[in-house]
C-alpha cells in the first residue's frame, strides 16, 4: 500500500518557527536554507543504502521475508514456558522493552494467562546488578522459562557474564535438556556464540552484518520478543515500510520528514540548543524515550569528523515523562537555560479512556473536572506546558501518533533512525560506530583478566594509585 493512502504520524513544529508569540524562534527561511546540505546528505545516505551500509532501511524487506519464521517459532514456544528472559544490553534490550511497553498492557506481566493470550511473561535483564539478577531467579522457575541471548559477537562482558550463569543454572536444573531453554541471537557467521551455539545445540535467529544494536529493533533482535509476547510484527513492519518509503522518496525539507526533524535538530544546536528532550505523554511510550536516548547520544556524539578533525558534537539527549515530569524537570525547561530544544510525542486517540466522577457536592476547584475524562487532561496538561514554553520563548516541536499501535509504532522507529542518519551527515559524522563506548569495553576486558589486554590492565592500575577521596 502506498505510504499516501495509510495513515501517518504527523509532525508539528510551530513551536519552533518564529511568530508573534514566538520571536526567538526559526526564520521558515532558515530551514529552507538548508536545502542543498539535506540535498547532498540524502544522496550520500541513499548511496550507502544501495550499496549495503545503511542496513536498518535496506533491510526492512528481507525482514518482512523473515518474519513467518519468526512468528512460526514463537507460536510454538509461548504456550510452553512461562516465561520469556531477554539477556541483552543496550539497543538489544531498549528496543525490544520499548516496544513491549508501547504496545502491550503496561501491567502485562502481573495479568493471568488467558488474558495474556497464554504468552509468558517478559523481563528484560539489560544489567548486571547482582541483587537484581539473582531477584530474578529467584521469581522465575528455569523449568518454564526461555532465555534469549543477544549478543552479535559474543564478546558483549554484560550478556556473556549472564549468559554463563544461566546457562551453568539451566544445566544443574534441566539436566540434559537445558539447551532447549536458550534461544540465541547473533551473527550468522562469526563472533564467539557462534561455536557454542553450533555445539550446543541452541535455536538460533541472525542479527544482519550491517546492524548495529541501537539500529536493530526491527530485527530478529526486537522482533523475536514481540512474536512471543504477541505483538503483531507485520504491522510492525509495515509502518517501518511506509515511512522508510515516504524518507526516500520525498524531497524538500518541509515534505521528508526526516529531512525536517534533522534540519530543526541541526539548527539548534548551531544555535547553542546542546540538549534534545524527548517528551512522551503517554506512559506505554516512557521506555522509547530510553531507546531514543541511546539512539542519539550513541550515533551523534562524536570527538572528530570524518576527516579526523577534532570536533566534539552531539546533543545531550533527555528524557522525560508527560505529566510526571512536568512537576520535575518544566520547571527547568520554561525558566532555566535556554540550551534545549524539546520534542513532546503524543497520541490522537487512547485504546481507553476514563471519565472522571461529577460531584457537585466537591469545592468548585476541583468540580470543575467533572465529566471530563483523564485523556482530556492529558492533551490539556501538554497544550498547557506547550503554551507556557512559547510564552518563555522556548523551542518546542510535536511528533502526534493516530493510535498507539504497531503500525505507528514503526513508523515512529524508522523516523527516529532516518533522522539520525540524516543529523550525522549533517554534522559529517560516522553516527554508526561507537568508539568512545569501545575503550570501556576494552577496559573492562583487561580488570577481568582477558588475554592480551594485560598492558592496558596495568595502565588502568597505575591511574588508580593517586586517589583523592573524603
Amino acid at each position: 500500500m502506498d505510504y499516501q493512502e495509510r495513515s501517518r504520524i504527523t509532525l508539528d513544529y510551530t513551536g519552533m518557527i518564529s511568530s508573534s508569540q514566538n520571536p526567538q524562534g526559526f526564520l521558515l527561511e532558515e530551514l529552507l536554507g538548508l536545502q542543498n546540505v539535506l540535498d547532498q546528505a540524502q544522496t550520500s545516505l541513499m548511496s550507502q543504502r544501495d550499496s549495503g551500509k545503511l542496513d536498518f532501511s535496506k533491510l526492512l524487506a528481507s525482514m518482512k521475508d523473515q518474519v513467518a519464521e519468526i512468528i512460526d517459532y514463537a507460536n510454538a514456544m509461548a504456550p510452553k514456558y512461562d516465561n520469556f528472559v531477554v539477556l541483552g544490553i543496550g539497543g538489544s534490550a531498549l528496543g525490544p522493552l520499548a516496544i513491549h511497553q508501547a504496545l502491550n498492557h503496561y501491567y502485562y506481566n502481573e495479568l493471568p494467562p488467558a488474558k495474556r493470550g497464554h504468552r509468558p511473561r517478559f523481563y528484560v535483564m539489560d544489567n548486571i546488578d547482582p541483587v537484581r539478577f539473582n531477584e530474578l531467579l529467584e521469581m522465575i522457575d528455569p523449568h518454564k522459562t526461555l532465555f534469549n541471548v543477544i549478543s552479535k559477537s559474543g564478546n558483549t562482558s554484560e550478556t556473556m557474564a549472564q549468559f554463563l550463569i544461566i546457562r551453568d543454572t539451566l544445566r544443574r536444573v534441566c539436566g540434559d535438556h537445558y539447551s532447549e531453554h536458550i534461544v540465541v541471537t547473533t551473527d550468522k557467521e562469526k563472533g564467539n556464540l557462534l561455536p557454542i551455539v553450533l555445539k550446543e545445540g541452541y535455536q538460533r535467529f541472525v542479527i544482519p552484518a550491517g546492524i548495529g544494536g541501537r539500529f536493530s529493533e526491527l530485527t530478529p533482535v526486537g522482533l523475536l520478543a514481540a512474536a512471543i509476547c504477541g505483538i503483531d510484527v507485520h504491522q510492525l513492519l509495515e509502518g517501518a515500510l511506509m515511512m522508510d518509503q515516504w524518507i526516500r522518496d520525498s524531497k524538500g525539507v518541509l515534505s521528508n520528514p526526516a529531512q525536517l526533524r534533522a534540519a530543526i535538530a541541526h539548527l539548534s544546536w548551531q544555535k547553542g540548543k546542546n540538549i534534545s528532550v524527548f517528551m512522551p505523554y503517554a506512559d506505554g511510550l516512557k521506555t522509547m524515550a530510553d531507546w531514543y536516548a541511546q539512539l542519539w547520544a550513541e550515533s551523534l556524539g562524536k570527538r572528530i569528523d570524518r576527516q579526523g578533525r577534532v570536533i566534539h558534537v552531539g546533543q545531550t539527549p533527555v528524557k522525560a515523562l508527560g505529566v510526571t515530569d512536568q512537576h520535575s524537570q518544566v520547571q527547568l525547561y520554561v525558566e532555566g537555560p535556554d540550551d534545549k530544544v524539546i520534542t513532546f510525542v503524543t497520541v490522537e486517540k487512547f485504546k481507553e479512556t476514563q471519565e472522571i466522577p461529577i460531584d457537585l457536592e466537591l469545592p468548585e476547584d476541583i468540580q470543575f473536572m467533572g465529566g471530563r475524562t483523564l485523556e482530556e487532561l492529558l492533551l490539556a496538561e501538554q497544550k498547557a506546558t506547550e503554551y507556557a514554553l512559547t510564552l518563555a520563548g522556548r523551542q518546542h516541536q510535536k511528533i502526534i501518533l493516530p493510535t498507539l499501535d504497531a503500525y505507528n509504532i514503526g513508523q515512529l522507529l524508522l523516523l527516529l533512525e532516518w533522522e539520525t542518519a540524516y543529523m550525522g551527515e549533517l554534522l559529517n559524522i560516522n553516527a554508526f560506530d561507537q568508539p568512545g563506548v569501545e575503550e570501556g569495553k576494552n577496559g573492562t576486558y583487561a580488570l577481568m583478566g582477558r588475554k592480551g589486554y594485560e598492558s592496558r590492565k596495568h595502565e588502568i592500575e597505575e591511574y588508580g594509585k593517586t586517589r583523592y577521596s573524603l
